[in-house]
């Protein structure tokens, strides 16, 4: 009875402070979750680099950890001060009761079904645009507080990201005692398989950022470019929009149909087929490189990489990208080890039988 006791006193003293730490490092559990996927992204870059420098690894990890901070911090600010100047003018023509909707171009006016009502709503706003406020209040209401949840949402987001890159940074300093570390973790969590699990989950991360985030910013990057040159109005906040749409796998398709409506009534000819035929180029890249970049590196099927990418972010938002690609990807290698296994030992013993059977003479 006093091991009892004495067992239990520990156990639970042991659990409270783990809680307890638990507790503490909460806060921070995201962005160190964000900062080891960046520096496995990072990784082979860094290799690069440091190379480059002749092996001044600590100068290369603040290059890459600047790098990061002015991919992500430029086109926001430059976003920003688009949306900002955009609201200021669309309030300031609103005061002093200069803001004109322009026609309803006869096209849309004709369309089954819906076009009328969409001409009589359109007509209805261009001639008294405040009275059309008044009426639509409840619904501009709920469409405003979600847009700022969204945008609070984003910015703690981007706030993680950005002391995500920091972390990485440190992390990429100390990567050869990062992947002893590791290795020593895994070898101890799995044994002799350990190590090779560490190296596909790292595998899988990488695969999951070129396949999936890469694609998705090669996508959107060539689609603004695109919507820029053919004068979009809105350009940079329709290329974010794409970008957040193809992370999610939803895909650039919804927005580029409606640019090209958009485009079809604005340019001639010859200017809308050059954009159609660039359009579907941009769009066809997901179809394209997806399947060469998801799954590069891992011996693994790339449905089963892409199921859990799925999965993951349904599951928990965008770094369950990379979370359930692992742990799915893991969980496929322990069912494909253990199956093996169960073979192996069906053929040991069917081996072993006919010996069994007829035993030696003599």
């Amino acid at each position: 009875m006093d091991r009892t006791i004495e067992a239990f006193v520990r156990i639970a003293i042991l659990a409270i402070l783990l809680a307890w730490c638990f507790d503490i490092v909460r806060p921070f559990i995201v962005p160190f979750a964000w900062a080891i996927i960046i520096a496995i992204g990072l990784y082979p870059g860094y290799e690069r680099l440091t190379h480059l420098l002749n092996g001044r690894r600590n100068l290369a990890a603040v290059i890459m950890c600047l790098l990061c901070f002015a991919l992500l911090l430029v086109p926001a600010l430059l976003l920003s001060a688009s949306l900002v100047g955009e609201v200021h003018t669309v309030i300031g023509a609103f005061g002093h009761e200069s803001l004109k909707i322009p026609p309803l171009p006869d096209a849309v006016a004709q369309l089954p079904l819906i076009g009328d009502d969409i001409a009589r709503i359109w007509s209805e706003g261009s001639s008294n645009f405040t009275a059309v406020l008044v009426e639509i209040e409840p619904e501009l209401k709920v469409a405003l507080r979600w847009t700022i949840g969204v945008a609070g949402g984003a910015g703690v987001g981007v706030l993680h990201i950005l002391v995500a890159i920091l972390i990485a940074g440190f992390l990429l300093a100390q990567a050869e005692a990062g992947q002893r570390a590791s290795a020593a973790f895994a070898r101890r969590l799995a044994g002799a398989r350990g190590v090779e699990f560490a190296k596909l989950s790292e595998a899988t991360i990488r695969s999951v950022t070129r396949g999936i985030l890469g694609v998705a910013l090669i996508q959107s990057l060539l689609a603004g470019l695109g919507w820029l040159a053919i004068g979009v109005p809105a350009a940079g906040l329709w290329a974010l929009l794409a970008l957040v749409m193809c992370v999610v796998q939803i895909g650039i398709l919804p927005i580029t149909v409606a640019i090209l409506i958009y485009v079809f009534f604005q340019v001639g000819t010859l200017t809308f087929l050059v954009f159609l035929a660039w359009s579907l180029f941009v769009y066809s890249l997901e179809h394209i490189l997806k399947p060469v970049l998801l799954g590069r590196g891992v011996d693994v099927p790339m449905a089963v990489i892409f199921v859990g990418a799925i999965g993951g972010f349904l599951s928990a938002g965008i770094i369950g990208l990379f979370v359930g690609s692992v742990v799915l990807v893991l969980g496929y290698k322990l069912l494909v080890a253990w199956l093996n296994g169960g073979a192996e030992s069906d053929e040991h013993a069917a081996a072993m039988t006919p010996a069994q059977n007829h035993p030696p003479q003599g």
